[in-house]
């Protein structure tokens, strides 16, 4: 199946990813997050195939979970909250993230490109 990457233009590492996926000569198809976030169901699927915490898909360093006080507001809302906000904005999600179906990375790391994304 052909990969799906949720990236942003602007981010340094989406740029990085994207550049070692074509230099291997793996095709993907690249989505903005900040236009088209993943919906709930999608993240939910992307949660459960990564094995993460939901913890994980927040852009812990991004200036909108900042703005929003997502950290705090972590301690007192449950988790199917989280899934609402992630869905509507998707500056709030760790990128890039790359999804085959079945398998999925989240952020940029060449040790976990490699293992997940050659030799498919």
């Amino acid at each position: 199946m052909l990969l799906t990457m949720y990236s942003y233009p602007p981010c340094g590492t989406c740029r990085k990813a994207k550049k070692w996926l074509e230099e291997r000569s793996i095709p993907f198809q690249e989505i903005n997050i900040a236009e088209n976030p993943p919906d709930r169901d999608k993240l939910k699927q992307f949660i459960q195939n990564s094995g993460l915490s939901i913890s994980k898909f927040f852009n812990t360093s991004g200036k909108r979970y900042r703005e929003l006080d997502i950290k705090n507001k972590k301690m007192i809302e449950p988790e199917e909250k989280w899934l609402d906000w992630l869905a509507a904005d998707g500056m709030l999600i760790k990128r890039p993230i790359v999804f085959d179906g079945e398998k999925i990375t989240v952020g940029f790391n060449e040790v976990m490109f490699e293992k997940a994304w050659t030799n498919q």
